[in-house]
């Protein structure tokens, strides 16, 4: 007979899981029948041992057993798309309403920030009156009639995600690749995808630093999603200095529609078009990558992909006309003159949180009219005295340590830094 101290046993002393093991300790976490310091130590073995593809594909599945998945409609493809975040992403905002122009339904069900990467649904919520706690009822009809929704999930989708997360957050095994595999593909195939597009990002500003570990976890999300019948692909993405120039929530949202009225910075649109034409092919609504980006530049210049997002964001109870003002504007510059040798993303992004940009801790209230907008790229010859960034601060913005992190994350130098691509494939 299966016993909870059996399984994490077997697990510790490095033995494969069989399917009946991980769906019992699965199916009796959801259900309250093993309890937190048992999961843990579970979560602890992983974390140490790793668990083989097969292992990591039970995993997953036992995880969406666990809770409800969104009904297929008609014979419309569904797709989506997941980054691993990164400074200044807003990718999800533009793509969502871009794809859905293109014919096919983009159900996202997306989250918050914690640390230095913006959460998407943080974002939206700078428009005033933006729901992000949709019905599973809420997001069919929506679909239905927009074709795009970017919403939470609700509590009856994949439960013991939740618990196993919140778990993980407090037991340091948030950096295990089977755990993250599991986490994030268990939501997305609860959404009954067609097919996946993953934006697995390193650098500095990115949850996986180094390009070795962002390419072991796309690999295992790749494998993974594929095991689970959903036609997945990912792109590797620069995060070694922001995307696009603004970082914050209000920026962002601004910054997007640019974006989706065919203007916008050049990075964002070009992720954007790359990660949506591929998925795109790979579930047939395009014959070829190329004639989905040429398509997709059509629906973004013309204004059809922002009128779509105009349509979301109504649907949803937002307020595009009634945006709130960002906060005052002062320059942050350059100390002396040479190139832009680096950036630091994570000191850029605790600046943002020491402006009031980012949570510190979860619940925190985030103030959307505070952020950055940066002036120079990696490899621009700068100026002494000229403007690195363009601070936004409010009256309860911690100036002095946001300043003290953007100090310390510029390195200015006299050598041309060698280049590294927006993305690249597996």
């Amino acid at each position: 007979m299966l016993s909870p101290v059996a399984v994490i046993e077997r697990k510790r002393d490095g033995h494969t899981l069989s399917k009946e093991e991980i769906e019992f300790l699965i199916s009796g976490y959801a259900k309250d029948e093993v309890t937190d310091y048992q999961m843990s130590a579970w979560a602890m073995a992983v974390f140490i041992r790793g668990m083989t593809p097969p292992e990591i594909a039970c995993l997953t599945k036992a995880m969406i057993a666990t809770g409800d998945v969104l009904r297929p409609i008609g014979d419309t493809p569904r797709v989506d798309k997941h980054s691993t975040g990164g400074l200044g992403d807003k990718v999800s905002l533009i793509l969502g309403p871009l794809l859905a122009c293109a014919g096919v339904h983009v159900p996202m069900i997306s989250g918050r920030g914690l640390g230095i990467t913006g959460g998407t649904l943080d974002k939206l919520e700078a428009i005033p009156g933006y729901r992000t706690d949709l019905s599973e009822a809420e997001i069919e009809s929506q679909l239905k009639s927009i074709g795009c929704v970017i919403t939470g999930a609700s509590s009856k989708i994949v439960p013991a995600d939740k618990k196993l997360y919140a778990l993980r957050d407090v037991t340091a095994t948030v950096p295990s690749i089977p755990l993250i595999t599991a986490s994030i593909l268990s939501k997305k195939a609860a959404e009954s995808l067609n097919g996946l597009i993953l934006d697995v990002k390193f650098g500095s500003g990115a949850f996986m630093q180094s390009e070795s570990d962002a390419r072991a976890l796309a690999e295992s999300l790749v494998r993974t999603g594929n095991e689970l019948k959903i036609s997945t692909s990912a792109l590797l993405t620069d995060m070694t200095q922001p995307l696009g120039r603004s970082i914050g929530n209000g920026n962002e949202v601004i910054e997007s529609i640019e974006t989706l009225q065919g203007e916008g910075p050049n990075d964002v649109r070009e992720l954007t078009i790359e990660l949506s034409a591929r998925v795109l092919h790979q579930v047939g609504a395009a014959s070829s990558i190329e004639v989905a980006r040429s398509s997709l530049v059509g629906l973004l210049d013309s204004g059809a992909a922002f009128e779509r997002f105009e349509q979301m964001v109504a649907a949803q109870r937002g307020n595009l006309k009634n945006l709130p003002s960002l906060a005052k504007a002062f320059d942050f510059c350059a100390s002396n003159s040479g190139i832009v040798q680096s950036m630091n993303g994570q000191k850029i992004g605790h600046a943002v949180i020491a402006l009031g940009g980012g949570r510190k801790f979860v619940g925190q209230a985030i103030d959307p009219t505070v952020g950055l907008e940066m002036q120079v790229r990696v490899g621009d010859r700068i100026e002494q005295g000229a403007p690195l960034v363009k601070v936004f601060a409010s009256e309860s913005s911690d100036r002095d340590a946001a300043l003290k992190w953007l100090h310390d994350a510029f390195q200015i130098g006299d050598s041309q830094p060698a280049s590294v691509p927006l993305f690249q494939t597996l």
